[in-house]
């Protein structure tokens, strides 16, 4: 069998597996999250030996600290995985909601009902916890997932989607509903980008490479999540405790996720009391400055002259661009052409500053005086996410149970024929 013909017959499985979940009883489906929580508990020590193997393989070949960070399961990650179970285990169904009902002055009742979006494909890095993630999500919402995660994580990823297929029987319904791809071979992702008799939706999370390969491959609609180059503005009216705060967590806490902090936009009249703290603060953490002319004396000894490509930069490190703008207009200014649509925050105590900035920042998460790591899921509120979507069609932000249908109309009638 050519590896074309088996990615096919992975497709054809998943349409099957669709069918069948999209008609399936809420509780069939909550049983089979249930079930998923309490064997990544009870496997954990399996898990944990799986992910060791792909960690060894990765030291080997010299993989970077942020894609170790990102490859690297823990008894605390597990439980956050266990939990994300639980609580999406617990959200409303929303298959078959309405969302919106009418009656049409020919007594026609039309309504919005929520559906399935079908077979989803989710193209991934090293990123294990995603397998749980995504396929929580599209049980939970009725859909067949094929899983095709990095080579970095194939041990890890096996073992997790053993744990979906074993939940998935459990609770009667069809295990190919969650299908991983063995394949190392990249080849297999450009099969699966040309399967849309099968594949409804394909979702590649990762680098800005892969998602412009996948995108460009793709036969069938895709949801981006592109590179998240993060800007924290910092007004002339922020508390700069609170925001001296933020910076930290922003960019400190897990350099090299896509909500962290990329670059600093500071205001000119609080900039030579405000960069200070942050040279004290960020470079004792390690943190290399990347600094325009106005920050560079400010900023102390871990910072360096900004160039050109440091602006509009995902570093994926503790590196930090920073730049001292004269007013709002510049730092949205500044946002509008290095921005990603990912996310962009204010620290700013003036109310009004503050509206004008979420209503023009073109970004999927907009903040006032919060960390640009709450962009996710698990955070919003929404259990888990499949990606953060950068695009606005037909998701923008993170991406959750309701982001992963769409509806249909609904028509009810006593007969009626068109005039």
């Amino acid at each position: 069998m050519t590896l074309a013909e088996d990615m096919a017959g992975i497709g054809a499985r998943a349409q099957r597996a669709a069918r069948v979940l999209g008609s399936a009883a809420p509780a069939a489906k909550v049983a089979a999250l249930e079930t998923l929580a309490s064997l990544l508990e009870t496997r954990a020590d399996a898990l944990m030996a799986a992910n060791a193997r792909d960690l060894e393989a990765a030291r080997r070949k010299g993989l970077d600290a942020p894609r170790m960070d990102r490859l690297t399961l823990t008894p605390a990650i597990l439980a956050d995985m266990a939990g994300a179970c639980r609580h999406v285990a617990g959200l409303p169904d929303p298959i078959g909601a309405l969302d919106s009902q009418w009656q049409r002055p020919n007594g026609l009742l039309v309504g919005r009902m929520r559906v399935p979006l079908g077979v989803i494909a989710m193209i991934y890095e090293a990123r294990p916890n995603v397998t749980i993630d995504a396929a929580i999500l599209c049980l939970k919402a009725g859909n067949a997932v094929i899983l095709r995660g990095g080579s970095e994580a194939l041990h890890s990823n096996t073992a997790l989607a053993g744990l979906l297929q074993e939940a998935l029987a459990a609770a009667g319904l069809p295990a190919h509903a969650a299908q991983l791809v063995t394949s190392t071979d990249h080849a297999a992702v450009t099969a699966l980008c040309k399967l849309d008799q099968y594949i409804d939706v394909i979702i590649p999370r990762g680098g800005e490479s892969l998602v412009r390969t996948v995108t460009e491959a793709a036969t069938m609609p895709v949801l981006k999540h592109f590179k998240g180059v993060c800007h924290l503005f910092v007004d002339q009216s922020a508390d700069l405790e609170a925001a001296e705060n933020i910076a930290f967590n922003a960019k400190v806490q897990r350099p090299g996720v896509c909500n962290a902090l990329e670059c600093l936009l500071v205001h000119r009249d609080v900039a030579g009391a405000f960069l200070p703290r942050v040279a004290a603060r960020l470079g004792a953490a390690g943190v290399e400055f990347r600094a325009c002319p106005v920050s560079l004396p400010l900023l102390g000894p871990t910072a360096v002259p900004q160039q050109p490509d440091d602006l509009g930069q995902e570093f994926h490190d503790l590196i930090l661009a920073v730049r001292v703008v004269d007013d709002l207009d510049a730092a949205l200014e500044h946002i509008a052409r290095y921005g990603s649509h990912h996310t962009e925050v204010i620290c700013t105590n003036d109310h009004a500053r503050a509206m004008r900035f979420v209503r023009e920042a073109d970004a999927s998460m907009v903040g006032i005086n919060v960390s640009t790591r709450f962009n996710d899921g698990g955070q919003l509120g929404l259990g888990a996410e499949i990606g953060i979507s950068t695009s606005k069609l037909h998701a923008y932000g993170p991406m959750g149970v309701q982001e992963l249908t769409t509806t249909k109309f609904m028509v009810l009638g006593q007969g009626q024929v068109r005039q």
